[in-house]
């Protein structure tokens, strides 16, 4: 093969009938050297940074590689940006500029291979190749195909470089992970299946950049700016919602979702993908803050940028800036609505991991970016992205909206208690704002706490505090459910009242239940109770209530939060205090059994059963249960009933076969109206026969 390279360089000679008769793209080799397998059937899918071979077959052994020149073309006509790429005798790299090059070796009698590699801060996007043959006087130009160019965090020199391969595992190649909801009393798990290698999902992602206002306003611009990670992530940022553009998502946070599919139906990101591109980009229906940053998280995975989802319990959502959040009760408990600022029981954003090459590099790592649509940002409704060491450090004044982000982890909360519109009683919390913020462990479905990575440790409240406490100098009112109780059960509350004084005092002692909205709206109240109670000079009183579960289910709303309070007034010195809690139910489990145990034969077909029992006291309405299972299962199953009475059963047999090894997530979830949606998910391993 040596001489044959020798002979090849020394005796070129010039055809005026040369031809390109075929083009193998090695596709398989490719992908599985450059970590994309599985990403897309239509296209190569390569790293940007990484060379990648292609073999052309000539219809002429004898050939002069000279006169071939290669063409990478991101997008055609105008606006688009071509870039010229000698083919040379070389295997040196080069980081700088594009290469073409024929190692020794890879000159046969009417082939050769040609190895390409991109600099690591090309563009990202679909090129289209083409091979020019060069003549005398003219150029014959052959489509040899095209190739998606995405970032690579295994290489250095690339900015979303990231050193941990395990860390690049959890937060690139896994295509399912686990969300975080609820409050910091009863957090609960959602699995969520990411999807970026169901077929069509990459093809979506680089719409919506292809679709994104920043490139049909500026093609040419758009496409040099792709290089740049912050750039990137700012427009998919605003593109997965559809406020200000084409976008990916609607939200929508109260009302019927009957003309759409309710955010806590959604189990993953593909659908949403494939709906939004098959619809010719018409926004899809419905979202809510954890649907948009699994979503982004997905399309940033699937882009090759280190992406997580992370939960922040108490979220602040601080409209004008003052880092405080109001809120305002009645003198008898009841919460208002009357504060354009809110505190959402858990809030959920993600993390980005790249070098920022507008900031000095101890602001290199991740950054945070909020794809819900709450506020403008440089007049489009996205967030970020921010680094996580600003907020840290209040270093407000870097790109991009710092005090926004710092505020949603470190707002203070001013209650207000007014009676007849006249306030009675202001008092100020810095420590429930941000009380924990979590995303997934690596390797586990534990979550990991990031709240001292946002917050300075003095600055944060004891996260095992599960009732508020409300006081003055001489009266404290303390607030607490006995546990978490679930769906169906009776709702036990403890109120302790202290007396500091040193004479008697006659007490007044509201008491009120509101369902609620994660985002913090509250309804009316469903429940209450007052009483008198004289309490003796440094005496402390306990008192007792139960909340039957047939006063909160008819009210109950999405996630299943309740907001109580407890209102204590002197009689004699009017002097007031108010504690309160929120917490969401614990609902009850689906059972998934997989029959023969949970280690799958490759090839070979099993059985799982999945059921569901309604232990609530009032019957569900609308049921659908859903089986999913990515690599198990070709399409989600579904059954429904339109009534599932207390005590009644649904129940599906589905049947499983794995045709690639590895762990596997089956996925069910149980749907039905105005309730919270159950989700339970189950690893299996496919393993091959032994």
């Amino acid at each position: 093969m040596n001489h044959t390279y020798q002979q090849f360089v020394q005796q070129p000679r010039e055809t005026d009938h040369l031809t390109l008769d075929h083009v193998n793209m090695e596709a398989h080799e490719n992908h599985v050297s450059h970590k994309t397998l599985g990403l897309s059937s239509r296209h190569l899918v390569v790293r940007r940074g990484w060379s990648f071979k292609i073999t052309l077959l000539f219809n002429d052994p004898v050939f002069n590689v000279q006169t071939l020149v290669l063409e990478a073309l991101l997008g055609t006509g105008i606006g688009g940006l071509s870039v010229e790429i000698p083919v040379t005798f070389s295997n040196r790299r080069t980081v700088t500029q594009w290469s073409a090059q024929i190692h020794p070796g890879d000159v046969h009698s009417r082939s050769l291979t040609l190895h390409l590699c991109s600099p690591p801060l090309s563009p990202v996007g679909l090129y289209k190749l083409q091979v020019n043959i060069l003549r005398t006087h003219s150029r014959r130009t052959y489509a040899i195909g095209s190739f998606v160019l995405l970032c690579n965090p295994w290489l250095q020199e690339d900015p979303v470089y990231m050193p941990s391969e395990e860390q690049r595992e959890e937060y690139v190649k896994k295509d399912h992970g686990v969300l975080y909801m609820g409050t910091p009393s009863n957090v609960i798990s959602r699995p969520w299946i990411f999807g970026q290698y169901e077929q069509g999902v990459l093809e979506a992602c680089l719409n919506i950049l292809q679709v994104s206002p920043q490139h049909i306003n500026n093609r040419q611009e758009d496409y040099l700016a792709r290089g740049d990670p912050t750039y990137l992530s700012r427009v998919v940022c605003a593109m997965v919602n559809c406020e200000d553009d084409l976008g990916v998502l609607k939200g929508k946070w109260s009302g019927s979702m009957k003309d759409g599919t309710s955010p806590l139906e959604w189990t993953g990101s593909a659908d949403i993908l494939k709906t939004w591109a098959q619809s010719s980009f018409s926004s899809v229906c419905y979202g809510q803050c954890w649907v948009f940053a699994s979503v982004m998280c997905t399309v940033m995975r699937v882009l090759g940028i280190p992406s997580r989802v992370v939960s922040i319990f108490n979220s602040a959502h601080d409209t004008n800036s003052n880092l405080v959040i109001e809120e305002y009760y009645t003198h008898t408990g009841t919460k208002l609505n009357l504060s354009k600022d809110s505190i959402w029981n858990f809030h959920v954003w993600v993390e980005c991991w790249m070098r920022r090459s507008d900031l000095t590099p101890e602001f290199d790592g991740w950054q945070v970016l909020d794809p819900t649509p709450q506020e403008k940002s440089g007049d489009v409704f996205c967030c970020g992205p921010c680094p996580v060491r600003a907020i840290r450090n209040r270093c407000f004044n870097l790109p991009y909206d710092a005090p926004f982000i710092y505020a949603s982890v470190n707002a203070a909360v001013f209650t207000v208690i007014l009676r007849d519109r006249v306030v009675v009683r202001k008092s100020l919390d810095k420590g429930r704002v941000g009380q924990r913020i979590y995303t997934k462990c690596l390797g586990s479905n534990e979550p990991q706490d990031l709240t001292c990575v946002y917050k300075c440790t003095q600055n944060t409240k004891n996260h095992t505090t599960c009732g508020q406490q409300g006081a003055d100098e001489s009266l404290a009112v303390s607030l607490k459910i006995d546990k978490v109780p679930l769906m169906g059960e009776n709702i036990c509350l403890t109120v302790i009242v202290t007396n500091r004084a040193n004479v008697c005092r006659v007490l007044k002692v509201h008491v009120n239940a509101q369902a609620e909205e994660y985002h913090g709206r509250p309804m009316e109240t469903f429940w209450e109770a007052t009483e008198r109670l004289q309490v003796g000079p440094r005496r402390a009183v306990m008192v007792r209530h139960q909340i039957p579960s047939s006063d909160y289910e008819p009210v109950l709303l999405g996630h299943g939060f309740l907001n109580l309070a407890v209102v204590l007034k002197d009689e004699q010195t009017q002097e007031r205090v108010i504690a309160t809690e929120e917490f969401n139910m614990t609902s009850p489990q689906i059972s998934i059994e997989v029959l023969g145990g949970d280690v799958l034969q490759l090839m070979k077909q099993h059985t799982a059963l999945v059921s569901f029992t309604n232990t609530s006291s009032r019957p569900l309405r609308g049921a659908v249960l859903t089986v999913e299972a990515s690599g198990l299962l070709e399409e989600k199953q579904q059954t429904r009933m339109v009534l599932l009475q207390p005590c009644q059963s649904m129940e599906m047999r589905v049947t499983l076969r794995s045709s690639t090894p590895g762990t596997k997530l089956l996925h069910a979830s149980l749907a039905h109206s105005n309730s919270p949606a159950i989700i339970r998910n189950l690893h299996v391993l496919s393993v091959s026969p032994t």
